[in-house]
């Protein structure tokens, strides 16, 4: 442990370079005419965004590949005038199902019948990323040469930046939104709630399927980055009646500012529905996300713990063993919100970052791929951003935000099944009980177990951290010299 002098010089510095990035952000937005870092209001609705909330859609959630993967697949199948697919990378070999079609097999069918477009990330330009440039084209190549596919290439990025979103399009009918890439590139995204042990990393992501108005939203950002990309007449999308008992749902997305034209001056409503949500907390946080180190973000979450606004109130993140980069970034941060949790004084424990593994011997690390959270089981979002400051000011991205009880009941229930392996009936009730009497002793004795034998029995397991703050620097540093 440093000695307290040192601690205290972390902070200091720490506290200093984080509030110089919220500081720049602010004035960056502002000078774009946005004020998605300040929302206006606590609902968690975004009011700075393109599309406003639709009534009247069906949202139907997805957990982990094995159960979104073959429903996009069908729906590929079914299509009768188009298929419209946009994503940060797509292997031609990747299948969908077990048993079924690589992507350019199931792809290269619809495009015998219906129009097919895939827009696809540029790749980074140096090939010390991947995909880089050269990855990218190879496998355009692959994927859509000797068949009717077309296949588009975005450049258009930010500086180190990407395309990081992923939706699929059917017909302006159906869309997907969520976390899961048409690839196999740096883990193969096919697998099951059970994650059992198999060769390589296990996969946990979320995504969901929309049917109703909110889907000509998602056409129209779609269109908007491939008439950018790619010459063609393409049709506006039809407008998708409304649902008779259907909800309310919003599509938000990041857009940084001078990329296309329609949306000269950017858009973050992904950031301003998370903030407004966060603000508004009562109870419960629970966050999915492969990255935790947005200042804007942990600032939020550290005030709530510090000064919490009911005994009740629990904040739960689940991140990876080891993201494939920015380790120490979002460790830190989990260090920082630790540390909030301690200084409210109270022996009650408040705040866990947990991770997954697949249980057994031999078990590999599950990857948090997911991109979600629900607030106090009345508002949820599922999509491609994570809690960091690329997706949330830097990348393109696309997420849907929902304020319904019964699907942010549904989702969490859903989740903490999977990953506490308990019944619906040991999961449900009050959360902070099943917080304290079900989370944190698993996820503790799990870690414990990890060490002592170098495998557990299941798959939650607590996330070691970092608590000095100089180890949370790297985070934010990122977002002041990369992500400004």
């Amino acid at each position: 442990m440093a000695p307290y002098p040192l601690n205290r010089l972390d902070d200091l510095v720490g506290e200093t370079i984080e509030r110089a990035v919220r500081a720049h952000h602010v004035r960056r937005l502002r000078r774009h005419g946005s004020r998605a870092v300040d929302p206006a209001s606590g609902d968690g609705w975004a009011g700075t965004a393109s599309f406003a909330p639709r009534a009247g859609c069906s949202v139907v959630p997805f957990v982990d590949g094995s159960q979104a993967l073959p429903r996009i697949a069908d729906a590929v199948r079914s299509a009768r005038s188009h298929v419209h697919l946009a994503g940060w990378h797509f292997d031609p070999s990747f299948r969908l199902e077990e048993e079924g079609p690589t992507l350019r097999e199931l792809l290269a069918d619809a495009a015998g019948r219906v129009d097919v477009r895939v827009l696809a990330w540029a790749g980074a330009p140096l090939p010390l990323f991947h995909p880089d440039r050269r990855e990218v084209r190879r496998a355009r190549d692959e994927l859509a040469e000797g068949t009717r596919i077309s296949m588009a290439l975005d450049a258009r990025e930010r500086p180190l930046h990407c395309h990081h979103e992923k939706l699929v399009v059917v017909d302006d009918e159906v869309a997907f939104v969520g976390g899961i890439d048409l690839t196999s590139l740096a883990g193969d995204r096919l697998d099951s709630n059970d994650h059992p042990p198999r060769d390589g990393l296990g996969w946990h992501d979320t995504a969901v399927r929309l049917v109703g108005p909110v889907v000509a939203d998602v056409a129209r950002h779609f269109l908007m980055r491939w008439r950018a990309t790619e010459d063609g007449n393409v049709p506006e999308p039809s407008e998708p009646a409304a649902l008779g008992d259907g909800i309310e749902t919003q599509f938000v997305r990041t857009v940084p500012a001078r990329l296309y034209e329609p949306c000269r001056d950017g858009e973050w409503s992904i950031l301003e529905s998370y903030l407004g949500a966060l603000r508004a907390a009562e109870r419960l946080v629970y966050l999915e996300s492969q990255f935790l180190w947005s200042p804007e973000v942990t600032f939020v979450l550290a005030e709530k713990l510090r000064r919490p606004p009911c005994d009740d109130f629990r904040v739960i993140a689940l991140l990876p063993a080891r993201p494939n980069n920015g380790t120490d970034d979002s460790r830190g941060q989990v260090g920082i919100l630790i540390d909030a949790d301690k200084e409210a004084g109270e022996d009650t424990t408040r705040f866990l970052a947990c991770t997954l593994y697949q249980p057994g011997p031999g078990g590999h690390p599950v990857y948090v791929h997911s991109k979600a959270a629900v607030v106090d089981d009345a508002w949820l979002t599922v999509g491609s951003a994570n809690l960091n400051e690329h997706s949330l000011f830097n990348d393109t991205e696309a997420n849907v935000v929902v304020r319904d009880p019964a699907l942010a009941r549904e989702v969490r229930l859903r989740l903490w099944e999977e990953h506490l392996e308990r019944p619906r009936e040991e999961v449900d009730g009050d959360p902070a009980r099943v917080f304290d009497e079900l989370w944190k002793p698993l996820a503790e004795q799990r870690l414990e177990q990890r060490r002592r034998e170098g495998w557990a029995d299941g798959k939650l397991t607590l996330l070691p951290h970092v608590s000095r703050r100089a180890e949370a620097l790297w985070g934010p540093l990122n977002g002041l010299l990369v992500d400004g």
